[in-house]
């Protein structure tokens, strides 16, 4: 990681009510691992924090960057206004990754529910790419977003929503358990309900699980202590029971951190 840059915006679109797809020109793209973030810099005197953002997609020839996110608040709205040729500033990549290289040889499970979807599909291009047996379960609300950028990856794609309107009616476990499926490892990233019920399903099962996990980050460096999570042995950091998801994450062994 160097300092900030100002990345110019190759494309910017709106893939369904209030959530946009942003491609960045990335000089760091080959440095990324699936997992990771980047803090995004308004250029307003007013707002001086960053926004962290998942990376959904890196093109290591093109050096580019993908990043999908939702209109939440002043922040994203300014970035989903950006148009082809403005440019941004932008640090990374941040914070740690899925364990990929550990996981050739293993039956994988890449499971995203809602705006944790997005890391999914880099992650899943990763391992495709390690020749690693993977499988996606999404979990969506309503509209399916990246649904095709996930198909075209090759491996098999299950789905869940509220409304059974995409694939499974229930959960992304209502999925797995509809469907089948097994697996050695599952990585995940979503809101905090999913992943506590896949720990318990990941437990009762004998499968290791690897989560990532989402706090309000204010620097996104580690040095605030505005992002931590409770964790079940005493950080080397802070040596108390805490770990910080900018940081020390936002990946985790699921045996590591308190859900």
């Amino acid at each position: 990681m160097s300092g900030t840059k100002r990345a110019r915006v190759i494309s910017r679109h709106e893939l369904c009510a209030g959530i946009f797809s942003l491609v960045l020109d990335c000089s760091f793209a080959g440095e990324i691992k699936a997992g990771q973030f980047v803090n995004l810099y308004l250029d307003d005197g007013t707002h001086l924090l960053p926004r962290p953002v998942s990376v959904c997609d890196a093109d290591v020839t093109a050096q580019t960057v993908t990043l999908v996110y939702r209109v939440v608040g002043f922040g994203t709205e300014y970035f989903s206004q950006l148009r082809e040729g403005d440019t941004v500033r932008m640090l990374g990549p941040l914070g740690n990754g899925y364990p990929v290289d550990e996981l050739y040889g293993k039956k994988v499970m890449a499971v995203g529910g809602g705006l944790g979807i997005p890391p999914m599909l880099y992650l899943t291009k990763m391992l495709c790419d390690k020749g690693v047996n993977v499988q996606t379960v999404l979990g969506y609300r309503d509209e399916a977003f990246l649904y095709d950028e996930f198909k075209e990856t090759g491996v098999p794609v299950y789905t869940a929503s509220d409304t059974g309107s995409i694939g499974t009616k229930g959960t992304v476990i209502d999925a797995i358990r509809q469907n089948g499926l097994g697996c050695d490892v599952i990585c995940a990233c979503g809101p905090l309900p999913m992943l506590k019920a896949l720990k318990d399903y990941a437990k009762e099962a004998g499968i290791r699980l690897y989560v990532s996990l989402e706090e309000r980050m204010a620097c996104g460096l580690g040095a605030c202590l505005g992002c931590v999570c409770e964790s079940v042995g005493a950080d080397g950091h802070s040596h108390v029971h805490n770990k910080r998801v900018c940081k020390d994450g936002p990946v985790f062994d699921a045996g590591e951190v308190v859900l």
